[in-house]
């Protein structure tokens, strides 16, 4: 399997979220099933069902993550060769030639992407144009919405 990029962060995410499945939603959930089995006939045990579902969506999800961790390349933006060129991590804030908008957005993996508050997928479009480009660059980037002009105004590399 091929090494998925991720930030400090996303990776860190990551771990919280496994840790929680493993340590309190797993107990919680096994303490259900106990209990709806206590109630007697299995057949028609509604609780017993859901908790079985809830369960096995727990271990399924715990199953995703640690693999995404095991094939993980975590990258640490702020030891990066900060020679202004655009690649993963990277904050890049761009002018939109023709509204004049400026838009900023941090180059993350796909698990990490949220638009709403501008980090957006290494394979989106937009990032795919920006990829090795430098500040002061005009590019045209193919979007599904059409061509759009920009300018990268400047290429930041943060770790948050």
């Amino acid at each position: 399997m091929a090494l998925v990029p991720m930030t400090l962060r996303g990776a860190q995410k990551l771990r919280d979220e496994l840790d929680e499945l493993k340590n309190e939603q797993r107990p919680k959930i096994i303490k259900a099933i106990a209990e709806a089995r206590a109630h007697g006939d299995l057949k028609e045990n509604a609780e017993y069902h859901a908790a079985r579902d809830q369960q096995g969506f727990c271990e399924g999800r715990i199953q995703e993550i640690e693999a995404k961790l095991s094939n993980a390349q975590i990258i640490d933006v702020s030891k990066l060769n900060q020679d202004g060129r655009v690649v993963f991590g990277t904050t890049v804030t761009i002018l939109n030639l023709d509204t004049e908008e400026e838009q900023t957005y941090q180059l993350v993996g796909d698990d990490e992407a949220d638009f709403k508050i501008g980090r957006i997928s290494v394979n989106s479009p937009i990032a795919r144009g920006l990829i090795g480009k430098s500040e002061g660059d005009e590019i045209t980037i193919q979007t599904p919405g059409g061509k759009v002009d920009v300018e990268i105004l400047s290429v930041k590399y943060l770790t948050e």
